[in-house]
């Protein structure tokens, strides 16, 4: 099989076209056919035409070739087809055409709105929100998502279902943390809460609390009922949260491992928002397979995610990122200091050949959610 072909197969549903310049998202319509529409039980079949392919791997750009492709799946690539009767025409004009792109680390329903229209909108108002840029996310060509944080379970069912266009959402669900630790936004009032049951901000499903080994199972397997594909948990403090310092350790090495448990047990894992050295450490030790960040981890940090084979997914922040946080507040004090260290994290990364998955982890700020592509290009500084 053509190399192209088989690095592309397994993506045909989330091919995108870009420029001539090569940069990604939305153009000027091209002139194609008029889609015909598919048969009953029949495969609608697709021909792009004149276009540039990148599999992603080689590292280069192909010369202009035709690419046909039937239902999900790419079945041939070569120079001059001819389109079956029904086939869909689309003249690429000298474009590229390449795999969608993956965001490994994004909040669907938090990437557009204010931070205080989050804490205090109406819901309904936020998923609308939150459905209007997941069609903006896909036509900046991110064809799939590893949403790390929200109830997204009733956008993921509308972009299925064929309710709206969308990525591929891959959801957590809520982000479990502890009393006080990121992801708990309850203020002093809301306290105390009996054990075992929900706080006031986790009935929206996009937070859970949990302060013990059993309170976390219960809330894995709430999120795994609801179609979680992976659990995160959030093992240190965060800049968002208003409660947790950088350097807090949340979870016991108990509670980490109850989530593990409960997460291999249904056949996935658990990812972990974690800064600092020692909230990676104790994560990895209790058997996690993915750091989100790292950004504040230092050698022997590194070198223990590479010495248990554990991914780092890790973000380029960029320092606009910051603007989401009044200047002089205590949450933008902990942004910049995490982004004074992200470049560290990426020079370990490197030293010690970690495995990394690349995300945007934007939050707060539609404008910078339409710059998705952009933070993806500055990798290559």
């Amino acid at each position: 099989m053509h190399v192209l072909l088989k690095t592309l197969a397994a993506t045909a549903t989330g091919l995108i076209l870009a420029t001539q310049s090569g940069s990604v998202g939305a153009h000027d319509p091209m002139p194609q056919a008029a889609p015909t529409p598919a048969a009953a039980g029949v495969a609608q079949t697709v021909l792009f035409r004149q276009v540039r392919v990148f599999d992603g791997v080689s590292g280069r750009v192909s010369g202009p070739q035709d690419v046909f492709v039937r239902g999900n799946h790419i079945e041939r690539i070569g120079a001059g087809m001819a389109p079956e009767p029904s086939t869909r025409v689309i003249d690429g004009g000298g474009r590229v055409l390449m795999p969608g792109l993956i965001d490994a680390h994004w909040h669907s329903m938090m990437a557009a709105p204010p931070l205080g229209a989050i804490l205090n909108g109406d819901q309904r108002y936020l998923t609308v929100i939150a459905a209007a840029e997941s069609t903006r996310t896909l036509m900046r060509g991110f064809t799939s998502v590893r949403d790390v944080g929200g109830n997204v379970f009733g956008l993921k069912q509308a972009v299925d279902e064929g309710v709206l266009p969308g990525p591929r959402i891959y959801p957590a669900g809520a982000m479990i943390s502890v009393t006080s630790g990121h992801g708990d936004f309850r203020q002093a009032g809301d306290l105390p809460r009996r054990m075992g049951e929900p706080g006031p901000t986790d009935l929206e499903g996009d937070t859970a609390i949990a302060d013990s080994p059993d309170e976390v199972r219960m809330r894995v397997r709430e999120q795994l009922m609801r179609g979680a594909s992976q659990i995160k948990l959030t093992a240190g403090g965060g800049v968002s949260s208003p409660h947790s310092p950088l350097d807090a350790i949340t979870f016991t090495p108990a509670e980490l491992r109850a989530a593990v448990e409960a997460a291999g047990n249904w056949g996935t894992y658990v990812t972990v928002h974690a800064y600092t050295a020692e909230a990676v450490r104790q994560a990895v030790d209790a058997g996690v397979k993915v750091i989100e960040h790292g950004s504040l981890m230092d050698d022997a940090a590194a070198s223990l995610i590479a010495q248990k084979g554990v991914w780092l997914s890790i973000q380029p922040f960029p320092v606009e990122l910051g603007n989401a946080f009044p200047p002089g507040s205590v949450e933008r004090a902990k942004f910049d200091e995490v982004f004074a260290g992200n470049n560290h994290a990426y020079e370990l990364a490197k030293k010690y050949h970690l495995k990394t998955a690349w995300g945007t982890d934007v939050l707060f700020s539609a404008a910078l959610a339409a710059r998705q592509g952009a933070i993806l290009a500055r990798l290559t500084q």
